[in-house]
């Protein structure tokens, strides 16, 4: 090479290191930063994190908030995006945002944007629109487009790149091992079908699109109080449907609660036809109107939806099998890249809109909170009788920013009551738990609150009821008043009980989860312990059957450590312990009667992988690990056949497929394990399986047919276009019924005589002809939500739970879900008492 070529070439070299410096020390694109074109390749967690860290390094209109992590240790972020002007008086804005709510004071009436909240996915597997964030970012950081810069003037952008990093780390990290160099379309290929449990949820097995009112899952817990802050107007939630499915955005689809007011109807139609505008120019296709309505309030549209924002859910066609590019059923080839450009055009053009009408915006959401309906009821009044129970729900109120007080004083008043249905007369007390609708988040409470939400159209996404009195079993009035009556912001003090030195025995009440919480801590310090099967009386007070009786006799070993485990377990779960000094009672069975059962510590095994639910195996694993946190050993379904049962005293069968696991041979092998002391625990479908095989007492129940059923009447000819609403006649769509309970059974110890579980389909399963039918569906059950008029019929005079003796083991059947989706609190002890109480 001669000298003026390397002379050349030199110059040439330092020339590119001295531009990549420049274009380091600026902001750069993703593909500048990744080193690789958006929709080329799915960006993993960490890399995402670095890209946002970076944007809000180099771009003084974006500031970045971790605001926590996940299970797994993966951050949680947003980042805030606006003029320099609004950046610099950011903290102004949030505060005076809040002042219009009433939750704060605000102080400056002109900090008037419009506040847009963008939230990516929240399921793991539908991994566009994090790919769609970063590109949305940039452009909103960007200094260079002026068009955004404009629209950053009116508005403050919240955008969370991803809501759920575990979920779309399992999807990204299997997805990048299974594709080749050259990417594979055709929807046989192994790059389109996840294995189980897949990446739509998060680390348990949640989906989190669901969780916003609950707040069971760790992601949910740290966002709603970063959301309480700020209380955004707009909030838009980005999802991925099937492959074949075009856009979808709003107007959402019918029904719609009746709380959502008409300019929030209004809104999500204008951002709607702002973004034809995008989708009609570029020939892209997208429909509105049909399949996500607005109804259940668990979601990312409707949970802000209800708190003054218009909530919106956007979808993509694609989701986990679309991969980097796949055939469509149209033979067009859907690509990551298409997918990314559709959701970077909402994500604009949603932003957009709210630039233009931020004025509007800004004042119909003030309105909403002096205006807007709360409901029909201005006073809901909780019971104090179960102290834990309504700590619990104190609690999830917490998590939703809904105020509430306790009652000091006693009063009469008339309210509708949800346990008997009907309204009548109330007696409020002291330590009654006061939700006012008055208040900020007054529209929110009285939404989970109400005793039957209103249906106009029988379809529905998702469960029509979900009132929380029934979800955590609590004795509750609405009433249409303001109730008066004196209130204070703690509950009462408990009474502290007399101490005996060297007690007897150590009591523990069977009342509430927090009790089986309790139960779960001392068994792991190896107390020996026993429960009493009967109620008893001494030193004047009543203990109900399941009430734990910890004797000093039997842990002896322990010497003194026996009362300070005791002591230390009681005051971390701030239970009540009640020492006595006798084993003899007053009334009942004293504390060496057959009648107190001694209860042994369990091991607990949970069946669980393909093809099992995979949502159902982990409100199973999350209520075990933490929850309750005790231990449990998952089993994988595929090893199941080798797996030697004589090591578990409980094997719990999750809702799931089981042909394939269960075959004659290995259910043999677990009725001859139940025989000799093994108690099976069946849920949903693991116990529906069970029905008419060998062995087992569970059947399902011989309709009844009606005289006039060989007739034709004119109006039993069908309608194509009502083929679904003619359909959901036969339909439970997550109705609550009352259950009529034995409470005498251990299963149902700490119930009273009736129970509320959420029942989503019609299949009915007879009495048990010579075992324990300890839950039983009887005549108008229903209580709240939809279930059509055949199905509602066919469910009478049906089986809820019950119990078969089988040898010296047991069968529980569960055959609704008591755990479901983790907030269902009432079921977790009827679930507690199945495993750790039944056939002890």
């Amino acid at each position: 090479m001669s000298m003026l070529l390397r002379r050349l070439s030199l110059l040439l070299l330092l020339c590119t290191l001295i531009a990549t410096s420049h274009a380091q020390d600026g902001l750069l694109s993703p593909a500048e930063f990744l080193s690789y074109d958006l929709g080329s390749r799915f960006t993993r967690h960490h890399r995402v994190v670095d890209y946002v860290e970076h944007v809000a390094a180099q771009a003084p209109n974006v500031r970045l908030e971790r605001y926590g992590e996940t299970y797994e240790g993966r951050p949680l972020m947003v980042a805030y995006v606006s003029s320099a002007e609004n950046m610099a008086r950011l903290e102004q804005i949030r505060t005076d945002n809040l002042g219009r709510t009433g939750m704060a004071a605000g102080t400056d009436g002109n900090t008037n944007p419009a506040l847009v909240w963008l939230s990516y996915n929240v399921h793991g597997n539908e991994s566009v629109s994090t790919e769609a964030a970063m590109a949305t970012l940039y452009d909103l950081a960007n200094p260079n487009n002026a068009e955004t810069q404009a629209w950053l003037e009116n508005t403050v952008v919240i955008l969370d790149p991803c809501i759920n990093p575990d979920g779309r780390d399992r999807y990204v990290n299997w997805y990048n091992r299974m594709v080749g160099h050259f990417p594979n379309p055709n929807p046989d290929g192994r790059e389109h079908h996840e294995p189980w449990p897949g990446g739509r949820t998060n680390h348990y097995y949640f989906d989190l699109n669901r969780d916003w009112a609950w707040a069971t899952q760790i992601e949910t817990q740290q966002r709603l109080p970063l959301y309480n802050r700020w209380m955004p107007h707009v909030h838009v939630d980005f999802h991925e449907q099937g492959v074949n499915a075009p856009y979808y955005f709003a107007p959402a689809a019918e029904p719609f609660h009746k709380r959502i007011t008409p300019w929030q109807r209004t809104l999500q139609t204008m951002i709607g036809e702002n973004h034809t505008r995008y989708f009609d120019r570029e020939g892209w296709l997208y429909f509105t109107r049909q399949v996500f309505d607005l109804f259940y309030p668990g979601y990312g549209d409707t949970w802000p939806t209800f708190n003054g924002a218009v909530g919106m859910t956007y979808e993509q066609g694609g989701s986990g099998r679309a991969g980097l590019g796949i055939i469509t059923a149209e033979g067009d080839t859907l690509t990551l890249r298409d997918r990314i450009d559709h959701h970077h055009t909402t994500s604009l053009s949603t932003v957009e809109t709210a630039a233009n009408n931020h004025e509007q915006i800004v004042a119909e959401f003030a309105d909403y909170f002096t205006s807007a309906s709360r409901g029909d009821y201005e006073t809901f009044v909780v019971k104090g009788d179960n102290r834990d129970k309504v700590q619990a729900l104190a609690t999830l109120l917490d998590h939703q920013g809904i105020r509430y007080s306790y009652a000091t004083g006693s009063t009469q008043v008339r309210g509708f009551g949800f346990g008997e249905g009907r309204t009548g007369s109330v007696s409020v007390t002291p330590g009654d738990l006061v939700i006012q609708t008055d208040q900020p988040k007054g529209l929110l409470a009285g939404v989970l609150f109400e005793p039957e939400p209103v249906l106009d159209d029988s379809l529905s996404y998702d469960i029509t009821s979900w009132a929380l009195p029934y979800v955590y079993g609590l004795e509750t009035y609405a009433l249409t008043d303001r109730l008066d009556a004196g209130t204070a912001d703690a509950p009462p003090t408990l009474s502290t009980t007399p101490d005996i030195n060297r007690p007897y025995a150590y009591l523990a009440e069977w009342q509430s989860f927090e009790d089986v919480q309790l139960l779960a801590d001392i068994l792991q310090h190896d107390i020996k312990l026993r429960f009493a099967t009967g109620p008893f009386e001494m030193d004047g007070q009543r203990y109900e059957r399941g009430t734990l009786i910890l004797t000093r006799t039997g842990n002896d070993a322990l010497g003194d450590r026996f009362d300070q485990i005791i002591r230390d377990a009681a005051a971390q779960h701030n239970q009540p312990i009640y020492p006595v000094a006798t084993g003899y009672v007053t009334r009942g069975a004293d504390f060496g009667s057959s009648d107190v059962s001694f209860l042994e510590k369990p091991d607990i095994a949970v069946l669980a992988g393909s093809p099992l639910s995979s949502y159902a195996v982990g409100e199973v694993w999350h209520f075990f690990d933490q929850q309750l946190g005790y231990p449990v050993t998952l089993l994988h379904a595929d090893d199941f056949g080798s797996i030697d049962l004589d090591a578990y005293d409980v094997l719990i069968l999750p809702s799931g497929s089981y042909g394939e696991v269960l075959t004659d041979e290995r259910l043999g092998e677990v009725r001859a394990w139940i025989r000799e002391g093994g108690r099976l625990v069946a849920m949903e479908r693991g116990a529906t399986f069970l029905a008419g095989k060998e062995g087992f007492a569970l059947k399902r129940k011989e309709e009844e047919k009606d005289e006039d059923e060989d007739k034709q009447p004119e109006d039993a000819l069908r309608t194509y276009a009502e083929r679904e609403r003619q359909a959901i006649s036969d339909d439970v769509s997550g109705a609550i019924f009352r259950v009529q309970v034995d409470h005498t059974h251990p299963l149902a110890f700490g119930y009273g005589s009736t129970y509320f579980i959420l029942k989503r389909g019609d299949d009915t399963y007879a009495f048990l002809e010579d075992d324990w039918n300890v839950g039983v569906l009887r005549e108008d059950a229903r209580v709240s939500g939809f279930a059509g008029a055949k199905a509602a019929d066919k469910l009478e005079n049906t089986l809820a739970f019950g119990v078969q003796n089988m040898g010296r083991g047991a069968v529980i059947y569960l055959l609704d879900d008591p755990l479901f989706r983790g907030f269902w609190y009432n079921g977790r002890l009827l679930f507690s008492n199945a495993v750790f109480l039944v056939g002890q």
